[in-house]
């Protein structure tokens, strides 16, 4: 027999789920209570039960994605050790999300958050753990080398989390994707370049 407490954590998830479903399918313009309650299979009154309203359901979808896909951006990257090996991680991120739908998730959000003061400081909170996540890579790669005296690793992670919620938009736009694929192209030729500033230099005793 299911308890009272599993039972709303199970009618949880699915709000979470379906809600995840929804802002993917139809963007946020498309997500109501009813669509989201539909979607899940239940009455759209549970939706404020449970979460006390739409908003507070997308932080928690936002949250619920942005851990499930840290945790794959997390194995992609951790092997790399160079700026060329870091270009080819990247792209491969891009495309997972895009063709996912993961980042029209993030984005549909991101872009709520601009005019929904409600959504805009949970969102900033959690987007937190992407710049971390960026600038540890970054500093790993770089850390201690010319480039990162040039460019610190946090300014580069700032870049990089601002391309990744603004591509989407871009690749909207760039119905075949030439444009955003000769960005990453660019950064292929660009990286080789680049290798003697990444060279770290000795310690001084």
């Amino acid at each position: 027999m299911v308890s009272a407490a599993e039972s709303g954590a199970q009618t949880r998830e699915r709000l979470i789920e379906a809600a995840t479903r929804t802002l993917r399918g139809h963007g946020y313009l498309g997500v109501s209570a009813r669509a989201i309650a539909r979607e899940a299979g239940v009455n759209s009154a549970l939706i404020f039960y449970h979460f006390g309203g739409i908003e507070p359901l997308l932080v928690a979808v936002f949250e619920r994605v942005s851990q499930e896909r840290l945790a794959v951006h997390r194995a992609t990257v951790a092997d790399v050790r160079t700026l060329e090996e870091l270009v080819v991680a990247a792209e491969r991120i891009y495309h997972d999300d895009i063709e996912g739908g993961h980042h029209a998730v993030f984005s549909e959000l991101v872009g709520a958050a601009v005019s929904k003061p409600e959504l805009r400081g949970p969102i900033t909170e959690r987007a937190q753990a992407w710049i971390e996540f960026a600038e540890s890579t970054l500093d790993r790669v770089i850390g201690g080398t010319p480039l990162a005296k040039l460019v610190p690793p946090r300014d580069l992670a700032n870049a990089a989390i601002t391309f990744y919620f603004g591509v989407y938009l871009f690749t909207v736009l760039d119905a075949d994707r030439s444009r955003t694929e000769s960005l990453f192209a660019l950064g292929r030729r660009l990286a080789p370049m680049a290798r003697l500033l990444t060279v770290r230099l000795p310690r001084r005793p």
